[in-house]
């Protein structure tokens, strides 16, 4: 129960902008670790899941979180290497403890960011103080260094703020980028115009792990950030790329909720497909947006992807679809990366 109220705690505060994220008391937020596989975790809290690899090579982290949180987040990753699974709280630290029972620092190196949303980027800077290398796509660093509205096109609409100099990433890759650490060839693969159009998924080959980012969440329907070039048939490419990729016995991390299987992200890509052929059906016979909400034709989807107070419910979704779908929409952000 703790982690669903911390998961939607984190999809409350992604739906909000980062002036009303920083008001929230992050006191009382723990930062927990389970160990997927030798060296490897996941740390969730308040905002997106984080996945780290933790070995001789020091850390790398993927997605950062918010910036209050940085503490928590170092005293989680403290000590990580045995079995079992733990809690972070203000000063104390969480998750595996060594065999030997000594506890030991590992050095942050890399942070790979997943897309530009703050709360998985929020820690950037702090993290790169500690002196590991900040990786994202091309287009999350001219994202986060401009700004810009977040959105669906419709009734979802957040401005994002620049950040600081010092959150910007150091190393950015236009298509496909490998980091060699604690024995693993770690992969970062640029899918274009999916949740936004700088998402990366990373790769774990050697665990048979992948981090999808908010490409894949298990709120409910997902947050496709239309104004930041995202659409739902990036999002259907990555999901069906992703399941031609690894093994049928595969560890996959959303962006939200608890790590899954090949299972769950199968069915998360059929109601992806399901959902734009209900609209793309619509919109031939030529109904507008209103009829499509006033119909419900994803009214069948409802109960499994649209709980109560949901970020994102069902008028929502079928904006966001809408928006993807219709003829010549572009989705414009400020400045326009490339």
């Amino acid at each position: 129960m703790l982690c669903q109220r911390l998961c939607y705690l984190g999809i409350l505060l992604a739906a909000a902008s980062l002036a009303a994220a920083q008001q929230q008391d992050f006191s009382k937020v723990e930062i927990r670790t389970t160990r997927l596989a030798e060296g490897l975790y996941v740390l969730q809290g308040a905002g997106g899941n984080m996945t780290a690899s933790v070995g001789a090579d020091g850390v790398l982290l993927v997605d950062s979180e918010y910036a209050a949180l940085a503490d928590k987040i170092r005293a989680a990753l403290r000590g990580l290497g045995g079995g079992g699974t733990g809690s972070a709280g203000g000063s104390s630290s969480g998750g595996d403890q060594p065999g030997s029972g000594a506890r030991r620092d590992p050095a942050m190196r890399y942070v790979i960011n997943t897309h530009y949303h703050f709360d998985h980027t929020g820690a950037n800077a702090a993290f790169a103080q500690d002196g590991a290398t900040v990786i994202a796509q091309d287009n999350v660093r001219v994202r986060l260094k401009t700004g810009g509205t977040a959105g669906n096109g419709g009734s979802i609409s957040r401005e994002v703020p620049a950040v600081e100099a010092a959150a910007l990433p150091q190393v950015t890759f236009d298509h496909e980028l490998t980091v060699h650490v604690n024995g693993d060839d770690v992969r970062a693969v640029h899918y274009p115009n999916a949740h936004t159009d700088g998402d990366t998924i990373v790769f774990f080959p050697h665990t048979g792990t992948v981090a999808m980012g908010d490409i894949y969440v298990r709120y409910g329907f997902p947050f496709i950030d239309i104004n930041s070039g995202g659409t739902v048939q990036g999002m259907i490419a990555a999901c069906e790329d992703v399941l031609r990729r690894v093994p049928a016995d595969a560890r996959v991390v959303p962006g939200h909720g608890e790590v899954s299987g090949v299972a769950d992200l199968r069915e998360y890509l059929q109601m992806l497909k399901d959902t734009s052929a209900a609209v793309a059906g619509a919109l031939k016979a030529g109904k507008t947006l209103a009829q499509m909400k006033q119909e419900h034709i994803l009214g069948r989807w409802s109960e499994r992807y649209s709980p109560p107070k949901a970020f994102v419910d069902t008028d929502a979704f079928t904006e966001t679809l809408y928006n993807s779908l219709r003829p010549g929409h572009v989705a414009r952000h400020g400045s326009r990366p490339r």
